[in-house]
């Protein structure tokens, strides 16, 4: 497994905290390995850059991905160094938890440009490159809400849906194309990364721990699955609610698993100063 990522430069968005901070400190101990870290909080960077030292080389930049210039820059910058990521993982990501009509339009626009858009623009900055290199690995981060509708959560599932949707024509774009790209979707539940905090963790789906999901997420790359979902049930999910009628599948997901019910008592992660 580690030998996959031996001598790879990987691209992590979001990589200030949660996913993707722990992410690159779990890689950062294979050989060879080169860190580009992109997130709004530069200040933050410069401290897990510093806690990297001597572990991997690490190259930094306060990024938003909601802001295309910044992108389109700084993707130059690194194709002009020969920087041009073997792998990228998009982890930045943004959930409101609030029933569709408190949404202000800002929120709307926040959440499906973090979650979809900005992704969409990260992996367009590099493609063309890695077409013409005849390699790479992408990896995208999804949800169980891409699977199943969720009160309060109605912006972050679409979003989530339109990361699915769009991984998978991708994979299959680059297959069609014999471009040598692997398209990767990880789909997990709820996860203790702080952005879910107060969540109630429906029946048989345990919240998970950020180190297990990682490991996971290691462990499926590694082994270029197209999707990485965790826990184990979550897999089910797109089984049941076809064969189930509306009705059935609704009454299970809420009276019986308590999915419906998993955001009422959500607080989420305490807001950051930009």
């Amino acid at each position: 497994m580690s030998d996959y990522f031996d001598n790879k430069k990987i691209l992590i968005t979001g990589a200030a905290s949660g996913i993707g901070k722990r992410f690159a400190e779990k890689v950062s101990e294979f050989d060879e390995c080169t860190l580009i870290l992109w997130d709004r909080n530069p200040d933050v960077l410069k401290e897990i850059k510093a806690d990297l030292k001597g572990r991997a080389a690490v190259h930094i930049c306060g990024v938003d991905v909601m802001e295309l210039t910044q992108i389109q820059a700084e993707s130059q910058r690194l194709i002009r160094q020969d920087l041009v990521p073997d792998l990228i993982l998009n982890c930045a990501g943004i959930v409101i938890g609030k029933f569709f009509h408190e949404h202000t339009n800002s929120d709307i626009e926040r959440t499906i440009s973090i979650n979809t858009v900005g992704s969409m623009w990260v992996v367009r900055a590099f493609l063309n490159e890695m077409i013409d290199r005849g390699s790479g690995h992408i990896v995208n981060l999804g949800s169980a809400s891409g699977y199943i509708g969720n009160p309060r959560m109605s912006a972050y599932a679409s979003s989530k849906w339109a990361v699915h949707g769009w991984s998978e024509s991708l994979r299959l774009e680059m297959e069609k194309l014999k471009t040598g790209i692997h398209v990767s979707t990880v789909i997990p539940s709820y996860i203790k990364t702080g952005m879910f905090d107060g969540v109630k963790a429906p029946m048989m789906v345990p919240l998970l721990e950020t180190d297990d999901i990682v490991d996971i997420m290691i462990h499926g790359i590694s082994r270029q699955k197209h999707k990485i979902q965790a826990p184990f049930m979550v897999r089910f999910v797109p089984l049941i609610k076809a064969i189930l009628p509306p009705s059935w599948f609704d009454w299970v997901a809420g009276n019986m698993l308590g999915v419906y019910k998993s955001m009422e008592s959500f607080k989420g992660r305490e807001p950051k100063s930009s």
